[in-house]
C-alpha cells in the first residue's frame, strides 16, 4: 500500500488513567499523541532523533491529521501503534498509523499525519536525499 518502501515500526503504548476519559477509554485526542510519539520513534529506529533532523535543517509541520476510531482502549490496556511512511511528494511526506489491541489481532484506530517538509524559515523544501535514504531506513547522514 506504500509507494514509497519503508519499514512500518511498531511502538508499545500501557493506557495511563490520565489518558482515558470518564467512560475508562481512551481519550480521542489522545489518538494523536500516539501517532506523534510512533512517528518519532520510527525517525529514531531509522538512525536519528527527530530533534537532530531538526538542527540539520528539516522541520515537518503537520498539515493535515486523520484519525478513524474503531473499538476503544480502555485504562491500562496494551495498545500498539505501528507507523510507516505512505508517500512522500514534493515537499511533504504522508506518516500512517494502525492502533492495535495487544496481539496486533484488532484494529482499535488507524489514521495518517501530512506534513509540510520545510526548512528552518517555515518555507516548504524538497526532501534532502539524505533524509529520504533516513526515511527508507538506510541509515543516518554520515558527517561531512
Amino acid at each position: 500500500m506504500h509507494d514509497f518502501p519503508t519499514p512500518d515500526v511498531w511502538l508499545a503504548h500501557r493506557v495511563s488513567y490520565g489518558e482515558t476519559d470518564t467512560m475508562g477509554y481512551l481519550y480521542y485526542a489522545e489518538y494523536l499523541h500516539l501517532f506523534e510519539r510512533s512517528r518519532s520513534e520510527y525517525i529514531r529506529r531509522m538512525g536519528m532523533s527527530y530533534a537532530e533532523v531538526e538542527r540539520l535543517g528539516i522541520m515537518l509541520p503537520v498539515r493535515e491529521a486523520q484519525c478513524r476510531y474503531r473499538k476503544p482502549a480502555r485504562y491500562d490496556d496494551l495498545v500498539y501503534v505501528r507507523a510507516g511512511i505512505a508517500e512522500v511528494g514534493r515537499a511533504s511526506l504522508t506518516f500512517v498509523y494502525n492502533v492495535t489491541d495487544a496481539e496486533r489481532k484488532t484494529l482499535l484506530a488507524e489514521g495518517m499525519t501530512q506534513h509540510a517538509c520545510a526548512n528552518r524559515e517555515g518555507r516548504p523544501v524538497r526532501p534532502p536525499e539524505w533524509f529520504l535514504r533516513l526515511l527508507r531506513g538506510e541509515g543516518a547522514p554520515q558527517p561531512e
